[in-house]
């Protein structure tokens, strides 16, 4: 187990357009297909029969990718969406501007379409997440403040994916992370963690990055210890594991909690 790989690291040597080909191409990206589908469903659910809803969602630590998204923009009026480095909010912002060199990701939002029992839709879908992400910020982990030197009210919910095992180097500091973000969440209001299980590594293009260790019973422990009610906690092993040079997690995990009212 090494150190965590350095903020400047990420700054330097993180490519997005390396982290879309490695990870999410519709043709073979190692987390298109398993990964992809275990967020799209939990979310669908969250946000129709969960009835998870309201008018702001933070989206903490987006990378440069926006499939988290496609149904939290029909049950949220505004959507805040962040990454730490600046290459991926350049990427967001492609895409929200309708860039021809931006990302596709046609395939994800007709999967969504798809779970909402409208494929023919996809048009409209990605217009609706155009027309509801209102800010693209900076944001980082470790600061007291994450969004400093913006300070944000409140939302109904906030959302994280993949974001956490990056920053963070071990499980003590993923809960102080948790603690950090009862702030940006209203009374009552949701904290959704969508991430991997015991993961040591992954790569982006040739560049190698270290991930957190999540293990399960660390986990729910950790949310307990900040202060959150666990609502509801999916876990899921990894079936295909023809990628595991690229990146040895050996689960995924799904946290919906909620900030005490």
């Amino acid at each position: 187990m090494g150190t965590t790989t350095p903020p400047q690291t990420y700054i330097d040597e993180f490519r997005p357009s390396d982290y879309y080909q490695t990870y999410y191409v519709a043709e073979n990206g190692a987390l298109h297909g398993e990964w992809t589908e275990f967020v799209l469903q939990n979310l669908h659910e969250t946000f129709t029969k969960g009835g998870v809803k309201g008018n702001t969602l933070i989206d903490f630590g987006a990378g440069p990718t926006l499939y988290h998204l496609f149904s939290a923009c029909e049950v949220f009026d505004k959507i805040i969406t962040s990454d730490f480095l600046e290459q991926n909010r350049a990427e967001l912002q492609k895409w929200l501007k309708k860039d021809p060199e931006a990302f596709d990701w046609t395939h994800i939002i007709k999967s969504v379409c798809e779970l909402e029992g409208n494929r023919d839709n996809y048009e409209k879908k990605a217009e609706k997440l155009r027309s509801k992400v209102k800010q693209v910020l900076k944001c980082d982990a470790l600061k007291k403040n994450p969004f400093d030197p913006v300070v944000l009210q409140p939302a109904d919910c906030l959302l994280t994916c993949l974001c956490l095992e990056a920053a963070c180097e071990d499980i003590k500091s993923f809960c102080n992370v948790l603690k950090k973000f009862k702030p940006l969440i209203k009374p009552g209001g949701h904290l959704l963690i969508l991430s991997v299980l015991d993961a040591t590594f992954y790569n982006v293009g040739n560049k190698y990055f270290t991930s957190m260790t999540t293990r399960k019973e660390e986990l729910e422990e950790a949310f307990k210890e900040a202060g959150y009610e666990i609502e509801k906690a999916v876990y899921t092993p990894r079936k295909d594991r023809s990628k595991m040079d690229v990146s040895d997690y050996e689960g995924h995990y799904f946290i919906h909690a909620r900030k005490p009212k």
